[in-house]
């Protein structure tokens, strides 16, 4: 995706598709309030408007940065190397973790293939943000499937693909200590914000894409 119209044009055929805009933020890797702006431009622009660049759109949205890997997520040897990569940014926490927790709906097959490397069981989480459409998010709920491993008593790792704020990576972390895990660490692919840790957990990503431009 080269400018804000291919965004805007993602996020009208996601939610053509019946998602969330929340699950939409997830598919783009971008935060709820920026899909929310990409749905609602969408509504308001003819499907024939011309191509603009993020510089020349006629209405600003929030300020964040979107990544597109799915030059990876394409294709299952790069996958494996990522995860490789991953999974060795984790090994430094102990040889007795035997859990990863994978963060849906991109952060599971990751998970999958950093259990594999790691050799632990793997489990899955759905964040409350996949529900979301407007409103106060913190009046749902994510939950564990129970067709992947238990969580309890478990000292775990957590993987995902973005963050974005950290805000599901803290919902994360609160379940899985609620269902009396105990996550040692948290490994990403990309990092937007140059989070080190969240609630006490470190965080480790391979890339760190930080905005470092003045604001208007």
């Amino acid at each position: 995706m080269k400018n804000v119209d291919d965004l805007i044009e993602s996020a009208a055929e996601l939610a053509a598709r019946g998602l969330s805009k929340g699950e939409i933020a997830d598919e783009l890797n971008v935060s709820r309030e920026t899909a929310s702006w990409l749905v609602e431009r969408s509504d308001a622009q003819p499907t024939d408007r011309p191509t603009q660049t993020a510089e020349e759109h006629p209405v600003s949205g929030p300020q964040d940065i979107h990544v597109d890997w799915s030059a990876i997520g394409r294709d299952s040897k790069r996958m494996c190397y990522v995860a490789a990569a991953m999974a060795d940014l984790l090994a430094k926490h102990g040889e007795d973790v035997d859990l990863t927790v994978g963060i849906e709906k991109a952060g599971g097959p990751i998970a999958t293939l950093v259990a594999r490397e790691l050799e632990t069981d793997l489990a899955t989480y759905t964040p409350a943000k996949h529900q979301w459409e407007e409103g106060d998010i913190e009046d749902l709920g994510g939950t564990f499937s129970r067709n992947f491993a238990g969580i309890r008593n478990r000292e775990c790792y957590v993987v995902d693909d973005t963050i974005t704020s950290g805000t599901t990576m803290h919902e994360t972390i609160d379940a899985i200590r609620a269902q009396g895990g105990d996550p040692l660490a948290c490994v990403v692919l990309a990092d937007k914000q140059g989070i080190e840790e969240v609630d006490g957990v470190p965080v480790y990503s391979l890339l760190q894409v930080i905005s470092v431009g003045k604001d208007e």
